[in-house]
């Protein structure tokens, strides 16, 4: 915190576009500090201040129906983590990903639905966990989606075949819409 300086409090002229402008590069420093470090940006505090309840109303309009009441919400959201946070294979990151992916793949938006979803493919190849519960839901949307947008497939294909040699189950796995529905938003991450 000792790079971050807050300007002194004063008496008067608070509201002159100077002393303005002085806080609110002060406030942008802070939240660069904050977020730089994983133990702040993800902790329940952090999450809840800046976009739970949000997320958790996007989730609840989109198990409803209501996508095109939901997707302004998911993209706000998507455009403040963008903001405050690294980009990583978050559960609270691939949630919001999910939800822009299954809004528009609903509304019919097919472009956007396959961009959102080729980016979630590209966190979660970093890691490539095959028991993350996002990892077969992303590849088969993003399989769908870039051959419906005339997209390449390829590579997504490929990362599904090398977990189908090693064993995992690709088959019968749940949907993207109804990981994102059943999925409990919660503080952690």
């Amino acid at each position: 915190m000792s790079e971050v300086s807050f300007p002194r409090k004063r008496l008067h002229r608070n509201f002159t576009s100077e002393t303005i402008a002085k806080r609110s590069r002060a406030f942008e420093q802070f939240l660069c500090h904050v977020s730089s470090m994983p133990s702040l940006r993800w902790s329940p505090h952090f999450v809840g201040f800046f976009y739970l309840k949000e997320t958790q109303k996007a989730q609840q309009l989109t198990r409803t129906g209501l996508y095109n009441i939901a997707l302004p919400l998911w993209t706000n959201i998507w455009r403040l983590q963008d903001k405050l946070c690294p980009l990583e294979p978050s559960t609270h990151r691939l949630l919001v990903l999910a939800g822009l992916v299954v809004c528009h793949q609903e509304m019919d938006t097919l472009v956007e639905a396959q961009m959102y979803s080729e980016q979630a493919v590209g966190l979660l190849k970093e890691v490539m966990d095959p028991n993350c519960p996002w990892l077969m839901p992303f590849l088969n949307a993003h399989i769908q989606l870039s051959w419906r947008a005339g997209k390449d497939k390829r590579d997504s294909e490929a990362a599904l075949q090398k977990l189908q040699e090693a064993g995992h189950t690709t088959q019968n796995v749940p949907s993207l819409k109804e990981v994102l529905v059943r999925e409990t938003v919660n503080l952690s991450v």
